[in-house]
């Protein structure tokens, strides 16, 4: 569930939005922790309503099942990255405020140093299961229209009409999945900031051949 339109055009959602962002964060956290650490088949919803602290009347609310559920994080990150990129300063170049936008998302502060491998391995099982994959396309889908309506205000183009902000908007999605399954696939451990700056870093140049 994306923001209003207001909420984003004012910078400021009203309360029961936020409220609601949090509980469906919260809810995706869950899911994903116990996911990860219990592997896919023995979590249930029950489990994740329980991790989250609220009912499983309240997960129903928001999701269909724990595959909505964890794909939702990814949805959500990617609006953030959107709103993240409209606050940075207008004469920054693009590219730069979408790494930063895209960094502060996906490494918080405090988090940038390499996962341990009991918690890579968990994930790329995760990330494995058939049920979650159709779920991450379906929110990716609409977290980039969401990021093209905020590439295009930041470039004075048309989300609608012109693809340029459509085709920068599908640039850092596919760029950050990259970095993702190369810092959770290498033989060994790399920070995931380190892989998305050299991403970027090749976006941003166009894309040379090495």
């Amino acid at each position: 569930m994306a923001p209003t339109d207001e909420a984003r055009t004012t910078g400021q959602p009203g309360l029961r939005e936020r409220k609601k962002r949090e509980t469906r964060v919260a809810l995706s956290q869950a899911a994903i922790r116990l996911c990860v650490l219990h592997g896919w088949a023995d979590v249930t919803v029950d489990q994740i309503a329980a991790e989250a602290n609220v009912s499983v009347r309240t997960f129903r609310n928001y999701f269909g099942g724990k595959a909505e559920a964890i794909a939702a994080s990814h949805s959500e990150r990617m609006l953030r990255v959107a709103d993240d990129l409209l606050a940075r300063p207008a004469g920054e170049p693009l590219w730069d405020s979408l790494l930063h936008a895209v960094l502060g998302q996906f490494v918080p502060p405090g988090n940038s140093g390499p996962q341990n491998e009991r918690w890579r391995e968990g994930v790329r099982l995760m990330l494995a299961e058939p049920a979650l994959a159709g779920e991450i396309v379906k929110a990716n889908a609409a977290a980039q229209q969401e990021l093209a309506k905020a590439v295009a205000r930041r470039t004075g183009t048309d989300a609608e009409r012109d693809v340029y902000p459509k085709l920068v908007a599908a640039a850092v999605a596919a760029g950050s999945g990259v970095a993702v399954e190369h810092s959770l696939r290498a033989d060994e451990a790399v920070p995931l900031g380190a892989v998305l700056t050299q991403v970027f870093g090749q976006l941003a140049a166009g894309l040379p051949v090495p």
